[in-house]
C-alpha cells in the first residue's frame, strides 16, 4: 500500500505515484507463525505498507486491527510523510509541511482511539485574520470566527449587505458538504463491474452506488446550485453572495490553496468545498493545531498500529523501481503520465524571537499572543484581483511579486514549540512554478530572492518582522517533491480538479484502490477522496484489501 499527504517506482511520472502502496495479503496457506522482536524486520508479513505517510499508517492500523501481520517501510528517518514535526532551527519545532488539522475523518479518531494514543488538538477561534494595506488610519482588518454577531460586525465594516448574507452562505456551503460526506468513506462506484462480471460482482457494484444515491437525495432541489459550485470559477459563486473584496478574497483562498489555479479558474469551487468539509471536536469546518506539531498526529496513528502488533521501520529504501513500466497496462501508464501535478506552493518555516505586530492590530505591551495571532493570517488578500495577478505571473514562469501568503503561528497556542518568548511561523505561499522562466531551475539564489520578496510583503503589514527572524527553511515545489515525495510538489498528490476526482482518481477504471497489479493497492492521497490530512484513502483502501483477503 502507499500513503502520504501533501509517491517510488517505475519510470517517468508513474514512479511518483507509487509511494504509499499496500502489498496485498498472502494466501492463508503461505502464512507462518511470526516470532522475534518487533524492531527487527522479519522474513514474512501478510501485508507490507510502503511509505509511512499518515494514510499509510492509517491503513496499517486498520489491517493490523483486523488480524493481518503488517509491516510499514518508510525511506525517511521520520514518520508521517508530510505530516511531520522537525527541529530545523535548534529549539524550534516546525510542522514542516502540512501544518493544520481539520479533515481527518471522525471515524479514524474514534476507531483508532487516537486520543488514548496521545493526540491533542488546539482548536482556533477566531480562525481567519485579513489585515489590509490602505491609507486609512488605523488600517482596517477582517476577523472571522465562530461568534456570529462579532463576525457579522467585522464584515459590516465593508458591507452591511454582506454581513447579513454571510450566515446564509455558511449554511448553504454546509449543506453541500453534508451531502458530500457519504462519498468520502467508501470506494467510488465500480463502473466496470456494473456492465460486466459475475452476478455477485454486479450486485456488489450496485451496493457501491448507495453513497452516491444518498448524496443526490441529500442535495434534492439544490442539485443545480451544487453543480454550479463544482464547475464554476469560485469568483462567480462569491460574486453571487457578496460585494466586498476583502471578504471574497479571504474566502477564495480556500478555493486556490495548493492549486495552480486562479479564483477565475472553472472548477475552483470544489477545492473550497474540500477545505471546509472537515470538522474538529464536532464543529464543522473548524481547524486547529496539533499539540507538538503535525508529527504528533502521525505518531498517534503509528502508536495505534504498533499497539496491535504492526512493525514500523524508518530509513528503509524499498525499491528503486517499484513497478517496471512494462508490467503495467499501457492505458494506465498513459493516464498516470497525464496527471496534472503542477504545484504553486512554496512553504517557508521561520523561527522568530517575537510575535509579528500588525499595523492593523498592534501587539500588547506584554508581548503576549492576541486572538488574531492564532488565526490563518491572510496577506495580499485585499481583493481577488491580487490572487489572479499572482497566479498569472506564475503561469509565465515567474514567482509572484506579491504572493498570496497564509501566515500561521502555532506557538501562539502551543508554547512548547519554541523557546520562551520566541515563536514558530508557518508561511504557506503561492504562486511559484516548478520550473522558472527560460527553463531555469531553483537554486539557492532564486529561493532566497523569493523568500526575501515574501518577507518584504510581511514587513509592509507588520513592520519589524524581518528583524525578528532567527532562521528560515525554504521549500519550493522541487524541494517538496524531493523531500516528501509529493509529485511535482503538489500537496494533494495530483490536482483536485474535477477531471481528477472520484471515478478518475488516479485514473479511470482504477479508482477503487486496486492497481493493475494484483495484490497492490493505492492508499495515498493520489486515490479517492484526495489530498489533505484526511486518512480516508488509507482507511478505505484497507477495507478493500480486507474484502479481497476474505475471498482468497
Amino acid at each position: 500500500m502507499a500513503g502520504g499527504h501533501w509517491a517510488g517506482a517505475g519510470r517517468v511520472c508513474a514512479a511518483r505515484w507509487l509511494r504509499g502502496w499496500l502489498l496485498a495479503p498472502a494466501p492463508p496457506g503461505a502464512r507462518r507463525a511470526h516470532a522475534g522482536a518487533a524492531d527487527r524486520l522479519q522474513r514474512e508479513y501478510d501485508v507490507v505498507v510502503i511509505g509511512a505517510g499518515h494514510n499509510g499508517l492509517v491503513a496499517a492500523a486498520y489491517l493490523q486491527r483486523a488480524g493481518l501481520r503488517t509491516a510499514v517501510l518508510e525511506k525517511r528517518h521520520v514518520l508521517g510523510g508530510a505530516a511531520v514535526t522537525e527541529e530545523i532551527v535548534p529549539g524550534f519545532k516546525f510542522s514542516r509541511a502540512s501544518y493544520l488539522l481539520s479533515l481527518l475523518r471522525p471515524q479514524i479518531y474514534t476507531e483508532l482511539e487516537l486520543q488514548r494514543h496521545g493526540l491533542r488538538v488546539f482548536p482556533r477561534d477566531p480562525y481567519s485574520f485579513t489585515p489590509l494595506l490602505e491609507d486609512g488610519s488605523p488600517p482596517r482588518s477582517l476577523l472571522l470566527g465562530n461568534n456570529r454577531a462579532q463576525t457579522q460586525q467585522q464584515i459590516a465594516q465593508f458591507s452591511q449587505k454582506d454581513a447579513q448574507a454571510y450566515p446564509e452562505y455558511e449554511a448553504f456551503m454546509e449543506s453541500l458538504v453534508s451531502a458530500l460526506d457519504p462519498l468520502l468513506d467508501a470506494a467510488p462506484v465500480d463502473t466496470a463491474a456494473l456492465g460486466q462480471g459475475s452476478l455477485l460482482q454486479r450486485l456488489s457494484a450496485l451496493r457501491s452506488l448507495c453513497p452516491l444515491l444518498r448524496a443526490g437525495l441529500a442535495l434534492g432541489r439544490q442539485l443545480p446550485r451544487y453543480y454550479e459550485v463544482l464547475t464554476a470559477p469560485i469568483s462567480k459563486i462569491l460574486d453571487q453572495w457578496f460585494e466586498s473584496e476583502p471578504l471574497k478574497a479571504t474566502l477564495a483562498t480556500d478555493a486556490v490553496i495548493g492549486a495552480m489555479a486562479s479564483p477565475h479558474t472553472p472548477g475552483s469551487g470544489y477545492v473550497l468545498l474540500h477545505h471546509v468539509m472537515g470538522e474538529l471536536e464536532g464543529r464543522r469546518g473548524a481547524w486547529g493545531y496539533v499539540s507538538g506539531g503535525m508529527g504528533a498526529l502521525s505518531h498517534a496513528i503509528a502508536h495505534a498500529a504498533a499497539a496491535r502488533g504492526a512493525h514500523i521501520f524508518a530509513e528503509k529504501i524499498t525499491f528503486l523501481e517499484l513497478i517496471p513500466q512494462e508490467q503495467l497496462p499501457k492505458d494506465f501508464v498513459q493516464r498516470i503520465q497525464q496527471v496534472d501535478t503542477r504545484s504553486p506552493v512554496t512553504k517557508i518555516n521561520v523561527a522568530v524571537d517575537r510575535l509579528p505586530s500588525f499595523l492593523a492590530a498592534p501587539n500588547a505591551r506584554d508581548g503576549q499572543p492576541l486572538p488574531h495571532h492564532q488565526c490563518s493570517i491572510h496577506l495580499n488578500c485585499e481583493g481577488t484581483h491580487l490572487l489572479h495577478q499572482a497566479f498569472t505571473e506564475a503561469t509565465h514562469g515567474h514567482p509572484s511579486s506579491r504572493p498570496m501568503i497564509e501566515l500561521c503561528i502555532p506557538s501562539a497556542l502551543d508554547s512548547g514549540l519554541a523557546p520562551q518568548g520566541c515563536h514558530v511561523v508557518s508561511l504557506f505561499t503561492q504562486y511559484t512554478p516548478f520550473v522558472l522562466a527560460g527553463g531555469q531551475h531553483w537554486d539557492e539564489q532564486a529561493k532566497n530572492a523569493y523568500a526575501d520578496t515574501v518577507f518584504d510583503c510581511i514587513e509592509a503589514y507588520a513592520p519589524g518582522f524581518k528583524a525578528s527572524v532567527i532562521g528560515r527553511d525554504i521549500l519550493t515545489p522541487p524541494d517538496l517533491e524531493r523531500i516528501f515525495g509529493l509529485p511535482g510538489g503538489n500537496i494533494f498528490h495530483g490536482g483536485m480538479s474535477l477531471d481528477q476526482l472520484y471515478f478518475a482518481r488516479p485514473a479511470p477504471s482504477y479508482s477503487g484502490y486496486r492497481s493493475p497489479v494484483p495484490g497492490l493497492y493505492l492508499c495515498g492521497s493520489g486515490a479517492h477522496p484526495g489530498g489533505g490530512v484526511m486518512g480516508a484513502a488509507g482507511r478505505n483502501a484497507a477495507h478493500v484489501a480486507l474484502q479481497d483477503f476474505r475471498h482468497l
